[in-house]
């Protein structure tokens, strides 16, 4: 079973290219995008071509690349209303001074301005310039000009520029523009005002104040769920202990490290909430008193042992579930993770924290479950159905319960 992020599947996306170093980036955009599915149309302006060549856009997305609009026998020209009505959405990456002084002031003079100004799709504009360049009154008031237009706006990051100077003005990686794309593709999705929070990550629990108790999450679950949700128009809070992973584009962050401020977020986070989805790995134990100290090699041990003393942490899902009347109208999906009898578990927890639905996964399984690029899973609802499905990677599973969130919140009444 293959699932597809339907957000970009067949989705009609306007890639304009300007002439900036930055122009190799969109190569790598538009092999990513046609690989998710997207149909990828390539407008590059004249300076552009001389960076990368339209062979090379050609060759990675399989579709004319378009350039000139004064071409012989007026092709272009007889295409560029079609190209900008037929577009989802236009990302112009790179974006420099030039074109974005275009834009902010409509003019029309090029094959990728024309087909802007023809459009009625969003517009994204990711800048990408020498430092003093951007931070010009002229291109920062032009920039606020598109944002006020509704123009979506990708900040540059601070990196090394071609011009040596290190600053603002780098052209993002693509895992950001990729981000933003499907940010703004999802907007108006299933989801569309509808907040979800997701946990993602393996708490620690601290000994002291080098050492620390915790589990082998890497939080790529979690992301992806974010990710997923965000795609189809959620407002995604995203709650994660310490994780090695950038922030997915257009979702709010917070940070925590113990399963007792994981809680406490989660509680504050969930008024108003509407789904929420706890793939984090909460630690269930923490000790009684972690030490203010490092503690040292031969303190505190008997024959050789340190002994540690530890307590039950609060269960979120139960905390929850106590305090439902608070959250009527939240939607609560667990995980479980399990080495034994993983389906019995996993639905005796469904009943006995009065889950919606519950993810199974054995961690034992190979390529399955923590530090795992894929995962197996099977998902169990309150209605009695349990559902088995092939190992695939953690994407594509994240895609499968938002399917079936999506059920959920088909089949809830609405509030009278």
């Amino acid at each position: 079973m293959k699932c597809n992020m339907s957000v970009l599947q067949n989705a009609r996306l306007l890639l304009g290219v300007t002439g900036g170093v930055a122009a190799y980036k969109a190569v790598d955009l538009a092999s990513k995008l046609t690989q998710l599915g997207a149909l990828v149309d390539v407008i590059l302006t004249e300076k552009a071509s001389e960076f990368v060549t339209p062979l090379t856009f050609n060759a990675v997305t399989q579709r004319p690349v378009w350039r000139d609009l004064w071409e012989p026998a007026g092709a272009a020209a007889a295409n560029h209303i079609e190209l900008g009505h037929a577009a989802r959405m236009i990302a112009i990456v790179p974006a420099t001074a030039n074109t974005i002084a275009k834009l902010a002031h409509g003019f029309a003079d090029d094959m990728l301005t024309t087909t802007a100004l023809a459009s009625t799709a969003p517009l994204l504009v990711a800048p990408a310039m020498e430092s003093n360049m951007y931070a010009h009154p002229a291109t920062v008031a032009n920039i606020e000009t598109l944002r006020r237009r509704g123009a979506f706006i990708l900040e540059p990051e601070i990196g090394r520029l071609a011009s040596g100077m290190v600053g603002p003005g780098r052209l993002p990686e693509t895992s950001a523009l990729l981000g933003a794309i499907r940010y703004i593709l999802g907007l108006n999705g299933v989801f569309a005002g509808k907040k979800f929070i997701i946990t993602a990550g393996g708490t620690q629990e601290p000994i002291d104040p080098v050492r620390f108790i915790s589990n082998r999450s890497s939080g790529r679950q979690g992301f992806a769920l974010a990710e997923a949700a965000r795609d189809r128009g959620a407002a995604v809070t995203l709650i994660t202990a310490p994780v090695e992973l950038a922030t997915p584009y257009g979702i709010e962050r917070i940070d925590v490290q113990t399963a007792a401020e994981m809680a406490n977020a989660v509680l504050t986070a969930s008024a108003g909430a509407d789904v929420i989805i706890m793939s984090a790995a909460v630690a269930d134990f923490t000790p009684i008193a972690p030490a203010e100290n490092k503690i040292k090699k031969t303190a505190g041990r008997q024959n050789g042992e340190l002994v540690l003393q530890l307590r039950s942490t609060d269960d979120i899902l139960s905390k929850l579930q106590e305090h439902a009347e608070d959250f009527p109208q939240l939607k609560r999906i667990g995980f479980a993770a399990e080495t034994t009898d993983p389906l019995g578990y996993g639905i005796d927890k469904l009943k006995r924290k009065g889950l919606d639905m519950i993810v199974i996964n054995d961690i034992t399984l190979p390529g399955s479950g923590f530090g795992s690029p894929t995962n197996k899973v099977w998902i169990a609802k309150a209605s009695g159905e349990v559902t088995e499905y092939e190992r695939m990677p953690k994407e594509n599973v994240a895609v499968i319960i938002m399917e079936e969130i999506e059920n959920i919140l088909e089949h809830t009444p609405d509030e009278v």
